[in-house]
């Protein structure tokens, strides 16, 4: 596969604006977001292929006879996939008349548009400043702060969490969207461009908005889950091989491990987080260690990175439990149900406000790697 020289340098460019835009801008709350319009479209698909389908939205307990239940699942699934398939050309289309508009007034135009769009739509300072805003009320001894800034971030119930739990709760989603806000759209950019990472967000979105296991969406979902499982599969392991580099990078602190107890302790929320003096491999209980441990990143990576019911979001997570020696996931509730999830890392030390920070720099190092990864992928195509 070879790129031509000005389709290479038009690419580059592009991401380069894009850069620029997401670490300059970021998300501010004033200015209108793509994904906005791409909800607007989710739920507007919905509203109406339910009603043409006869599958009106289903309230958890809500009971069907035998023979209708079996319809239904059938036309919910049906309408999921049509769903999908609308909104995905929905979005494409709006951003190729957009782009093709620019492109007509002048091809600068045309690069511009599109670099501002990709800057849009990756992640890398509205994470880190999502992350920082529930640090800093936690630093400051504001728990109640810091539950409201991180129940904006996560779909748990927060009120049962401690100040361990609510530090836990965003490191793991600042470890989990270092892929889903930055990197995978930054690998669908590479291939296509602004149409690869709209695309992308157009899948991520319906996805963040129907992909649920409940009475719902439990059948009318599947389709939009399923296939943002497939979309993220390679950019989730990409993102973990090049957090695994970043944690090999300069700029590592000292820290001192915990001694384990036969207890172990529970955290609210119904984390239980149990343990003992063998948990901890190769280094001994009390020891001071630098992070981000590049060598316990890669060796939970291999042990953990599939202890999720999602194939993809442990890939991640894992790769940040290790470089910082936490514990993340384990039971969590959901809407006022207890739902139980595998642990993952050895947990060695208590998670706190100053590892949301940790995990915030990790996903930048990482974030750049990946994008000299890309810039380099792109000069080698052209060659």
């Amino acid at each position: 596969m070879h790129l031509r020289p000005h389709c290479v340098q038009n690419r580059v460019t592009i991401l380069l604006i894009a850069a620029a835009v997401d670490l300059l801008i970021g998300d501010p709350h004033r200015l209108w977001h793509p994904v906005q319009g791409i909800g607007a479209l989710v739920s507007f698909f919905e509203r109406v292929l339910r009603g043409l389908l006869g599958v009106p939205p289903r309230e958890e307990g809500q009971e069907f006879f035998p023979d209708e239940e079996g319809s239904r699942r059938f036309r919910e699934r049906i309408g999921g996939i049509l769903m999908v398939l609308l909104v995905i050309a929905a979005s494409a289309a709006v951003t190729a008349l957009l782009l093709a508009a620019c492109g007509r007034i002048h091809s600068y135009l045309r690069i511009l548009a599109e670099g501002v769009l990709c800057g849009r739509l990756l992640a890398l300072r509205s994470l880190g400043e999502a992350g920082y805003s529930v640090r800093d009320p936690l630093a400051g001894g504001d728990i109640e702060g810091a539950r409201r800034a991180v129940s904006m971030i996560v779909g748990r119930d927060t009120d049962r969490l401690d100040a361990e739990g609510i530090a836990r709760a965003a490191v793991e989603t600042v470890a989990e969207n270092t892929s889903d806000g930055v990197t995978a759209p930054l690998f669908y950019m590479l291939l296509l461009g602004g149409m690869g990472g709209i695309l992308y967000k157009a899948v991520n979105t319906m996805d963040s908005m129907t992909g649920y296991k409940n009475a719902r969406y439990r059948y009318f979902g599947t389709a939009a889950a399923r296939l943002d499982d497939a979309m993220n599969f390679i950019p989730s392991r990409l993102t973990a091989f090049f957090m695994i580099l970043a944690c090999f990078l300069p700029g590592k602190e000292k820290v001192f491990l915990e001694e384990k107890t036969a207890e172990g302790s529970a955290g609210a929320g119904g984390d239980v987080r149990g343990g003992t003096a063998g948990d901890v491999q190769g280094q001994a209980a009390g020891a001071t260690v630098l992070i981000p441990d590049g060598a316990e990143a890669f060796r939970i990576w291999r042990r953990d990175r599939l202890r999720s019911t999602s194939p993809n979001s442990a890939q991640t997570e894992s790769v940040c439990a290790g470089a910082l020696h936490l514990r993340l996931l384990g039971d969590t509730w959901y809407f006022g149900k207890l739902h139980h999830k595998p642990e993952i890392g050895d947990g060695e030390r208590r998670v706190g406000p100053e590892d949301i920070t940790r995990a915030v720099r990790l996903m930048n190092r990482t974030a750049v790697l990946m994008f000299v990864g890309a810039i380099a992928v792109l000069y080698f195509l052209r060659s």
